[in-house]
């Protein structure tokens, strides 16, 4: 063999055995190749698309004062008010388009190279873009988890392909549009536009604003407006002219507009501050109207993510003037002073305004509505179940102290004597030993009586009232019976010449599709609303009450200059014996500190309780407060009652309450002055008149009947809502009180 065809054998082979690998090579690719292939429509084939998210399709409950135009708050658990796309304008979707997603119109869902470009332009530093799809987004939204893995990545590009498929492109646009996180606790394009522009109507938003909304949806936290530092700035600017320069490419908008728009970011002026639902006072009321609507039947899911219109009946002009009054008209001293207030209006007791702190974020401890001892403004109901029981205002009961009441020597405050006295007087200035007479007495089961009455009034039933049927202090209030959304709604009842109606906060619930769920006057008060007592022991009661007024301790009441009727009450410490013999009431004080002070006042129209307390926790003496003897209820409570009732009651029509029978009043025995020994020598307080009048007793000598004029009552607004609201109790001591 040649030595030339030695040379040309290993050369031939070579080639033989590269061919043969090559061929392996070429046919192990195509079957790859097909493997893939195959593999890709089997896992296409299989991949099911989950069920949605549920929290992406929960929509933001929006509450309203009774005017349907002011927010009071909201409650969801994504911030979030969806949209239709047809209310979506085209400027809208294209500025989102522009920053997301320039191919989404004609891609399959994913966009391979798009990844490939924006992690190549990532890596050199370049503007951030992003790499999936507005199709891959919203699955990874409404279909997925959060965790960066593999596998969430694959599943994310078949259920992406197989989505964009079998779902036309607007209904996948729409979801995105109503789904993706815009920053500022708001989800969806109409959320996002009323926290950057106070504009939750997409259909109204700028060019500019819309470009902005797709700047910062990329990344709210990267993009974040609030961020002063310098690079953060200048981020959201290079990427705001980003999507101006890709609506200007898809013919969104002209090259004049796009220089135009270029140049500066829209007015952010009105953007909302970092989300605090509960802050500041009105924070008490927005959680009132959660607790209403949960008592009514909506459920958690329903509340905070059921998309509902909630319209409560808060006053939004009154609620400024409460906070105004409550925060302004208080003593100079105020270091842990609590100050609880609350108006109802007669006839509907819907609940108009209320203050329960300055702010709910700092304490949840609602005021208005923590239970406190009445004191003496419980003596109203023992005035109506003594009339009930056949009595009269000018029945007799003893004014001097002491009386002595199941073996127990009780006194008048300070100690006065006031000889024998009618219950009108005994009302007026609040004549301790002439209730206890009465209810003790002269009243059979007159403690029972007294809770009866208080709760056909509108006190709530609570462990503490039902001891009281067999204490005569009840009428003294001594234990935490009452709260003063309460004492408002019960006096209120009075105002209404009897009829109850419960206290509440929700006028009306609508649902997403503007279907009435449920309403104050058929769900509540046609059902709940009723005569609880006669009318004409009503009338009587605000006869009395307005005696308070005229002539007893709620006088400086006379400055509303309008009928106004009402009762003054304090509550004290208790006595070494009574911590003797209730060794479980170890939180109660000797002595005769103030704890409590109230000034409960209505007109036909209002009806306003003003609560005073002190310390942490409510328990703490009111006197050092005072500028006077003691912190009585004629004092600083009825000043804030008038720094309230004076401008709410501006403009509104005089009305005078209605007359008691004149018969009731001229059958009973007119009272005409008698002597009798005189107050023991104490100091007079201040903060409340002493009594004006001889202690007086009745006498057959005929005088004039005391007329007042007849009311025309005007109603002042229309009825508001209703649902009931419970209060909550609090820990406080069993303990008597002390009257005003």
């Amino acid at each position: 063999m040649s030595e030339a065809r030695r040379k040309a054998v290993p050369v031939k082979r070579k080639k033989h055995w590269a061919l043969r690998v090559g061929g392996w090579l070429l046919a192990l690719f195509f079957v790859g190749v097909i493997g893939s292939v195959a593999a890709f429509f089997i896992v296409y084939q299989t991949t099911k698309i989950p069920d949605i998210n549920k929290e992406f399709t929960t929509n933001t409950t929006t509450v309203t004062f009774a005017d349907q135009k002011n927010p009071l708050g909201s409650f969801y658990e994504q911030n979030r008010t969806t949209v239709p796309l047809s209310q979506i304008p085209k400027h809208v979707q294209d500025s989102v388009i522009a920053a997301e997603d320039r191919t989404f119109w004609t891609n399959p869902g994913i966009s391979p190279s798009g990844m490939a470009r924006a992690a190549f332009n990532i890596a050199r530093g370049e503007q951030l873009q992003g790499g999936s799809t507005i199709t891959q987004q919203y699955v990874k939204i409404m279909y997925l988890t959060q965790e960066r893995t593999v596998s969430r990545k694959f599943q994310e590009l078949f259920i992406a392909t197989k989505l964009s498929r079998q779902q036309d492109k607007s209904k996948t646009l729409e979801g995105y549009l109503n789904t993706i996180y815009f920053g500022e606790g708001a989800y969806g394009i109409s959320a996002a536009g009323a926290a950057y522009f106070e504009q939750p109507d997409p259909r109204k938003l700028s060019v500019p604003q819309a470009a902005f909304l797709a700047t910062v949806l990329n990344n709210p936290t990267l993009f974040d407006i609030d961020d002063r530092d310098p690079r953060t700035q200048k981020r959201i600017v290079e990427r705001y002219r980003y999507v101006i320069d890709g609506m200007r490419q898809m013919g969104t908008i002209t090259d004049a507009q796009a220089v135009k728009y270029a140049n500066k970011l829209p007015d952010l002026s009105k953007k909302q501050k970092k989300n605090n639902r509960y802050k500041g006072p009105n924070g008490y009321l927005l959680d009132m109207a959660r607790k209403e609507l949960l008592r009514l039947g909506f459920t958690q899911d329903e509340i905070s993510g059921g998309g509902l219109k909630v319209v409560t009946t808060f006053n939004y002009g009154m609620q400024k003037k409460m906070i105004a009054a409550a925060t302004k008209e208080l003593p100079e001293k105020r270091d842990n002073l609590h100050v609880g207030m609350a108006t109802v209006q007669p006839g509907t007791g819907g609940l108009l305004a209320m203050y329960g702190g300055p702010d709910y974020l700092k304490s949840q401890l609602n005021w208005a509505t923590l239970k406190a001892r009445p004191g003496s403004s419980f003596k109203p109901f023992a005035v109506a179940a003594a009339l009930k029981d056949g009595k009269t205002i000018y029945d007799t009961f003893q004014g001097d102290s002491p009386i002595e009441i199941q073996g127990k020597e009780l006194n008048n405050e300070f100690d006065r004597d006031y000889g024998e006295v009618d219950l009108l007087y005994a009302t007026e200035e609040s004549v301790n030993t002439a209730f206890y007479d009465l209810v003790d007495k002269q009243m059979e089961n007159g403690p029972a009586k007294v809770v009866d009455a208080a709760e056909a009034a509108g006190i709530p039933k609570t462990k503490a009232l039902e001891v009281g049927r067999d204490n005569p202090s009840t009428v003294l209030g001594p234990d935490p019976y009452a709260s003063p959304v309460d004492m408002a709604n019960a006096y209120a009842t009075f105002a209404a010449d009897g009829k109850f109606a419960p206290v509440h906060t929700i006028k009306s619930v609508t649902g997403p599709d503007g279907e009435v769920l449920w309403s104050e006057k058929k769900d509540l008060l046609d059902k709940q609303s009723k005569q609880t007592i006669d009318p004409e022991v009503a009338k009587m009661v605000n006869y009395v009450l307005q005696d308070v007024v005229e002539k007893g301790t709620g006088s400086d009441a006379r400055e509303l200059g309008r009928a106004v009727a009402g009762k003054t009450g304090t509550a004290g410490g208790v006595g070494v014996e009574h911590r003797k013999e209730n060794a479980e009431c170890g939180g109660c004080k000797d002595g005769a500190d103030t704890l409590t002070s109230w000034w409960t006042g209505y007109t036909p129209e209002l009806s306003t309780a003003v609560l005073y307390r002190a310390g942490k926790t409510g328990e703490s003496d009111l006197d050092p407060y005072s500028d006077a003897a003691a912190f009585f209820g004629g004092g600083w409570p009825l000043k804030t009652w008038l720094a309230f009732m004076k401008p709410a009651l501006d403009g509104v029509p005089d009305s005078e309450f209605a007359e008691p029978d004149e018969d009731a009043i001229k059958d009973s025995p007119t009272p005409t002055p008698t002597p009798s020994k005189p107050p023991a020598s104490t100091p007079t307080p201040t903060n409340t008149p002493p009594p004006s009048k001889t202690p007086r007793k009745p006498t057959n000598t005929p005088t004039e009947t005391p007329t007042r004029t007849k009311p025309t009552k005007t109603p002042a607004w229309p009825p508001l809502p209703t649902g009931t609201t419970t209060t909550e109790p609090t820990a406080t001591p069993e303990t008597p009180g002390s009257g005003q």
